[in-house]
């Protein structure tokens, strides 16, 4: 017997402008956080250490409880459980906004994490249950990826005009009105699924996934700051040998917290991987250009974050184009074109220290960015289509969890390239008589040299300045001919990885699917 699935009608794309709520507000959090960091840090005092916290500690417990939150989507129902996060998530915004110290602000992050960590698995895996037909799904996907990148390009805008008109608590009390609207209106627009035989949540099996994930996260950000040091090390060392413990207890249960199953599955593993290292390549090129933008050319955060928009932009609209070039073509065609489109970007990005640099580099970044969506969005509906309906939660934090991996490992991975090559630039070009002190810090960043020639005479201060800002552009432009050879592997991995997914079929001519493919979760 075979059945074909239902087509999405005008009450799941009501309910996806829904999802798209968390979804908006999320990015915004990220990209309004780092502009409202000067001011807060001044209110509260707050020290170089505990800056680092106000911004990792939402990173850190995200990643660490994506896992978990995705499987117990599956279990409890994922509106129940994005209601539960959108309810935490409002209240803790408005402690933290009003947050006395930064311990306190800190703790407020580090729940806010824990909230967010409930949102995105829960809105991925209600698009994925409730757009069953792979044509439409892509299109949701698309969407739910277009509000991220959209809630980034705004975000240093709305940023920008908050924090010139009120205190930086602000940026914190977004949240709270999106959120607000979403516990009313998710209700009447959203349908509940759950797997109908879920088991028991394993609290040992929890535990060890965050004693996976959060030291890994945190040796792979250590490693990004400071270079390869004996704690970062032996944090990822810890993750990786608790990991395995992790997948061998999976693997014995009858209901594992993770189906490490799905990897048996190789569009899947495939998918994965391409997402990865996808994320690796642009969060690492993001955070150069960015500091590139600021500290070289000389821009204030929010001259180059308007900059940076047309970037987003073209990521939107490559993003909303996908799935429409995937029903004339076959996706892992689509994604091989969009990770050749990304190495002809990384290319441009190599004219970094020739002249025009800054339109260069813009450009540069705008191709960039325009051809990583072309894969990003089919990959991430490859993900979600490939588990089985009642495991769309877990299926949803695994993507994500990819894409928090690959995006602090590419800071970690292209940043210590970048600082390699600045490392071994500067060195020769340090002026005469600069102080041993001086230029060690000046070595330590391109940050680091701006405040030191800051504190020096003019005759020094001066080429200081500039042969720092020099070594820094040669270290972008390594690193982006590195991204560039890169990408072209990865072109060939997408083509011939997915060459077996045919082109999305119109709706009105979906393929039939057999009835035994996958049991079916159940629907309120």
């Amino acid at each position: 017997m075979r059945t074909a699935h239902p087509a999405a009608g005008r009450r799941e794309w009501i309910g996806l402008a829904v999802l798209a709520l968390p979804t908006l507000l999320l990015a915004l959090d990220l990209s309004v956080l780092y502009l409202a960091l000067p001011s807060l840090s001044a209110d509260l005092g707050a020290d170089s250490t505990q800056q680092l916290w106000i911004t990792d500690a939402y990173g850190f417990l995200v990643a660490g409880f994506l896992v978990t939150m995705g499987t117990l989507g599956d279990r409890i129902g994922r509106r129940r459980l994005l209601l539960i996060g959108a309810g935490a998530f409002a209240v803790v915004s408005v402690v933290a906004a009003y947050a006395p110290n930064p311990p306190l602000l800190i703790a407020a992050r580090a729940l806010l994490g824990v909230a967010g960590a409930t949102l995105m698995p829960s809105t991925l895996a209600l698009i994925s249950n409730m757009f069953q037909i792979p044509a439409q799904r892509a299109v949701a996907v698309g969407v739910w990826m277009s509000c991220f990148m959209g809630g980034m390009a705004v975000g240093p805008v709305i940023g920008g005009v908050l924090l010139e008109n009120f205190w930086w608590g602000s940026a914190f009390l977004l949240g709270v009105p999106v959120m607000a609207v979403l516990l009313v209106v998710a209700p009447l627009l959203l349908p509940e699924f759950r797997d109908p035989h879920p088991g028991r949540l394993d609290l040992v099996s929890v535990a060890l996934s965050l004693a996976t994930i959060l030291p890994a996260v945190y040796g792979v950000k250590e490693l990004a700051r400071h270079g390869w040091r004996p704690l970062a090390v032996l944090a990822i060392v810890t993750g990786l040998l608790v990991g395995v413990v992790f997948v061998r207890r999976q693997r014995r249960l009858p209901h594992p917290l993770l189906d490490v199953g799905l990897f048996n599955n190789r569009t899947f593993t495939a998918a994965l991987l391409v997402f990865l290292l996808n994320g690796l390549l642009m969060g690492g090129t993001f955070l150069l250009v960015s500091q590139w933008l600021q500290l070289v050319e000389g821009l204030t955060p929010l001259r180059a974050g308007l900059l940076l928009v047309p970037q987003a932009v073209a990521m939107i609209g490559a993003t909303t184009l996908a799935p429409l070039l995937a029903r004339r073509f076959r996706p892992g065609h689509v994604m091989a074109v969009g990770q050749l489109v990304t190495a002809a970007g990384f290319l441009l990005l190599t004219g970094a220290d020739g002249d025009h640099a800054l339109f260069v580099v813009l450009v540069a970044f705008v191709v960039t960015s325009a051809g990583i969506a072309l894969p990003s969005a089919l990959v991430t509906d490859l993900i979600v289509g490939s588990a089985p309906p009642e495991r769309a939660g877990s299926a949803a934090s695994l993507s994500e969890t990819s894409g928090e991996l690959g995006i602090a490992l590419g800071v970690a991975v292209l940043g210590s390239v970048g600082a390699a090559v600045y490392r071994s630039e500067l060195g020769p070009a340090l002026p005469a008589g600069l102080p041993a002190e001086a230029a060690a810090r000046a070595r330590d960043g391109l940050a680091g040299a701006v405040t030191v020639a800051g504190e020096l005479p003019g005759g020094v201060g001066g080429p200081l300045v500039e042969a720092a800002r020099a070594a820094y552009t040669s270290g972008l432009v390594v690193t982006a001919a590195v991204g560039a050879v890169v990408l072209l592997g990865l072109a060939v991995v997408a083509a011939l990885a997915f060459r077996s997914v045919p082109p999305y079929a119109p709706v009105g001519a979906e393929p039939a699917q057999p009835e035994e493919s996958a049991p079916t979760a159940t629907r309120h």
